[in-house]
């Protein structure tokens, strides 16, 4: 099979599942390569198409696709599902790996309207996609300029309060994509609002007024899931440990 076959081959797949979720009607976000095209105006080639719903209701998609003959896997029961037929694939993903950021109904809410392979869909907010985004620091998948990209392009209409409250408990992880994309884009710092910017500020120098944590804690796992374990086995690190009720 030539690449051009494959790549019909994958494309017929995808629209074939994509209408088949629409006609039951599924709720169901588009994510990854799709929704970055959406809000930084990036389009790479892409092996799967991810699909985004909440834990609850990817039983059901797996089911129908199922019924589809497509063979379909459980692949990480906290956050991911797949869906195959030949060498093409679909992501089912209801959570992210570290369990940080799971799908609930706000992000239907504020999801963006759109069109792939000829069939309406939602696509993840820029918001959204951001927050999944700056948690990848793996040193073989890094999402870092998928972030600078977005602030670049929706900047100026993101919601930004909405992008603090995704973040506000791992604040200083926006506050190192912000100087991040000032170095980057020197001349588009403006992209970020100064009220957040001067925020994020104020917090880091506050936080030197107050005393060391007594417990030896290191969030590296939470960015970057193999290169800290050295820290947890080794140097007596506490990892978090993220709860959901």
């Amino acid at each position: 099979m030539g690449m051009e076959e494959f790549k019909q081959a994958a494309n017929n797949f995808y629209t074939e599942a994509l209408e088949m979720l629409s006609k039951n009607n599924i709720q169901y976000l588009i994510g990854g390569a799709f929704a970055l095209r959406q809000h930084a105006g990036i389009f790479r080639e892409t092996k799967d198409l991810d699909i985004f719903c909440k834990a609850g209701e990817y039983p059901r998609i797996l089911k129908l696709l199922a019924q589809q003959g497509y063979r379909i896997e459980i692949t990480d029961a906290r956050w991911i599902a797949k869906a195959f037929k030949d060498e093409h694939y679909i992501d089912v993903i209801f959570n992210t790996p570290n369990n940080l950021c799971p799908v609930d109904d706000s992000w239907y809410d504020n999801a963006s309207n759109g069109e792939l392979f000829g069939v309406q869909v939602k696509l993840l907010a820029a918001e959204e996609l951001f927050w999944g985004k700056i948690y990848v620091q793996n040193k073989d998948n890094f999402s870092g300029a998928d972030v600078n990209h977005i602030i670049l392009k929706r900047g100026k209409d993101l919601d930004w309060k909405r992008v603090l409250m995704r973040l506000e408990q791992h604040w200083h992880l926006l506050l190192a994509q912000f100087l991040n994309f000032q170095f980057v884009y020197p001349s588009e710092r403006d992209a970020v609002p100064k009220w957040l910017f001067d925020e994020l500020l104020r917090r880091a120098v506050e936080q030197y007024e107050l005393p060391i944590p007594i417990e030896p804690v290191c969030r590296g796992p939470l960015i970057n899931h193999s290169e800290y374990n050295i820290d947890i086995t080794d140097w007596g690190y506490k990892i978090i440990t993220v709860k959901r009720y």
